[in-house]
């Protein structure tokens, strides 16, 4: 992967350069970066930024219309909010959040993204990817986020997703449920909550 020296004379990667590199994917490619994201080796890669765009990427392959990363500025061009990416298939509209941690994923991300959706159209969705899992506090805390419906999903859906490849269907599938039972944590992998 390219890089390029930052401020403080180290590497960087840019955001095109992830971008570019990662729009070379295919489906199989993916599932050996994700193989890489579980076993926390991933080189030429910041921490998170592969998980991050692995997601993005799979949903591209599935036929969504994605955004990759970027920031969001006020008129006086101060930055208010880093997204991960947004997506939009059919009628939904979606942030989306992607979380690479070596533990179960907490409420600060729930609540970040629950701030975002409030700044956004009612009908926004937002999806929380976790590599891992969700901690009990933070499931929780999904369920009392409504109207703002933040999905959330575990590793295991992830790699269930990836194998199938099939992202779109799996989101429509979980906002379905949601929509019918108020249940942000419904599993596509095991039918069930998390």
């Amino acid at each position: 992967m390219l890089r390029t020296v930052g401020a403080t004379g180290f590497l960087m990667t840019t955001s095109d350069e992830y971008e570019a590199e990662i729009k070379t994917y295919t489906w199989a490619k993916l599932k050996k970066l994700w193989q890489a994201i579980k076993n926390r080796d991933t080189p030429g890669w910041e921490p998170g930024k592969a998980f991050e765009y692995l997601i993005l990427r799979s949903f591209e392959l599935d036929g969504a219309d994605i955004r990759w990363p970027y920031p969001v500025t006020l008129a006086s061009g101060e930055e208010v909010e880093q997204i991960d990416g947004s997506i939009r298939f059919g009628s939904l509209y979606a942030l989306i959040e992607s979380k690479d941690e070596a533990e179960n994923i907490a409420i600060a991300p729930i609540a970040k993204l629950r701030n975002q959706l409030l700044r956004r159209p009612a009908g926004t969705i937002g999806f929380l990817f976790s590599s891992r899992k969700f901690t009990d506090p933070a499931i929780q805390l999904a369920y009392f986020t409504l109207p703002q419906a933040i999905l959330l999903w575990t590793g295991d859906e992830v790699e269930y997703a990836l194998q199938r490849k099939k992202f779109v269907e799996f989101c429509e599938m979980k906002y379905r449920v949601c929509v019918d039972t108020g249940m942000p944590d419904f599993s596509v992998s095991t039918g069930v909550k998390s």
